[in-house]
C-alpha cells in the first residue's frame, strides 16, 4: 500500500518509492513486480540506454484511490498528531464522506449489512452440501 501511495503522489521511479517507503529494495522490487502482474501497476520505459523503467497506476490501481484516502484519514486521526500530508481539492482541503448513491444518505453503523452472493457460501464461508 505504501508503494501505491507513493505512485499516486507522483513518485514513479523505483528510487523515489524506495526512499519514501523505507522498504528494503529487494522486497520492494518483488512487491512492484507482483503489482504489475496483478494489473494494478504498469511499467513504462523512460530511458533506453541503459534501460530504465518507472511505475504508473492502471485503471485498476486508480480504483484503489478510495482505499488509500481512507487509510490516510485513519492515520491522520489515530497515528499522527500532525498530518504529514493534506489532500487538496482545488483551493481547499479535501473533505470526503461516504454516501449511498441510491438514497443519498450517509450510512450509520448498524444500517449496513453483508450478504453472501456466492452460491453455497454464507458469511461464515462455504457451507456443506
Amino acid at each position: 500500500m505504501l508503494a501505491l501511495r507513493e505512485i499516486s503522489f507522483g513518485n514513479h521511479r523505483f528510487n523515489e518509492i524506495a526512499r519514501n517507503t523505507g522498504a528494503p529494495r529487494d522486497r520492494l522490487a518483488a512487491r512492484l513486480r507482483a503489482l504489475v502482474e496483478a494489473g494494478i501497476l504498469e511499467r513504462r520505459q523512460y530511458q533506453a540506454s541503459p534501460p530504465r523503467w518507472d511505475y504508473h497506476l492502471t485503471p485498476a490501481g486508480r480504483d484503489l484511490a478510495p482505499v488509500l484516502r481512507a487509510l490516510l484519514v485513519w492515520g491522520d486521526r489515530w497515528v499522527s498528531p500532525e498530518p504529514p500530508a493534506t489532500l487538496r481539492h482545488g483551493d481547499h482541503d479535501l473533505d470526503l464522506d461516504w454516501i449511498c448513491r441510491r438514497c443519498g444518505q450517509a450510512p450509520d453503523e448498524g444500517s449496513v449489512t453483508v450478504h453472501a452472493n456466492t452460491p453455497g457460501w454464507d458469511l461464515r464461508g462455504p457451507q456443506p452440501r
